[in-house]
């Protein structure tokens, strides 16, 4: 099992300095992190509104329990998860219209737009995905993920976290992570298989 990178020793001297009280010290934390953590929270909820909420919360969590986090892991690993369970707090509260950016976004920015190319899935042709109505099939079909299912294949197809840290992240084990990326990407296939079938063919 790969071992994750601990903290950096700057982000632990903030992270200490904060839990003392150093104000200064946390506001830094959150201008090195907040873009990371609204891109990851755009990426899943896809509503900028929602997306700041969560940035919100996120650091709020940070905040109060700043003496929890053990520094044995990347801090990154921590955000993540933390801000998996807001998203996820928030889908079960009230249903999203749309939890993923499209692939075809360039990279995200401070109005939400994607700064990094996603991730190729390694079943699919790479050509299929510039293609405007596969897009919008495979964005409807992650759609039809459950929350749990999409939040595997964000972190770990999209995001591009190695299996095991995305089960660090989730609290899951590494066999837990791989089933669900597993069944996450066979979903997608028999939702997908229609059309690659036609592309494969030439024929409409």
């Amino acid at each position: 099992m790969k071992t994750l990178k601990p903290a950096t020793t700057a982000d632990a001297q903030l992270l200490t300095a904060a839990a003392r009280g150093d104000k200064a010290a946390f506001s830094t934390l959150v201008h090195r992190y907040e873009d990371m953590v609204y891109r990851f929270s755009f990426k899943v909820c896809r509503n900028k509104e929602e997306a700041r909420e969560a940035l919100q919360d996120t650091f709020i969590n940070v905040y109060r329990n700043l003496d929890s986090f053990d520094g044995r892991s990347k801090l990154s690993t921590w955000l993540y998860r933390i801000v998996t369970n807001n998203c996820l707090m928030k889908r079960r509260k009230r249903k999203l219209d749309d939890l993923l950016v499209s692939y075809d976004d360039p990279p995200l920015t401070e109005e939400g737009k994607l700064k990094h190319p996603v991730a190729r899935w390694e079943e699919t042709p790479a050509d299929l995905l510039a293609k405007k109505e596969f897009q919008e099939l495979l964005d409807k079909a992650l759609m039809r993920l459950p929350p749990e299912y999409r939040a595997v294949f964000v972190l770990r197809d999209i995001e591009g976290n190695s299996t095991e840290e995305t089960g660090r992240i989730l609290n899951l084990s590494v066999e837990a992570t791989k089933s669900r990326l597993r069944r996450a990407r066979a979903f997608l296939r028999e939702q997908l298989e229609p059309y690659l079938a036609i592309s494969r063919t030439g024929r409409r």
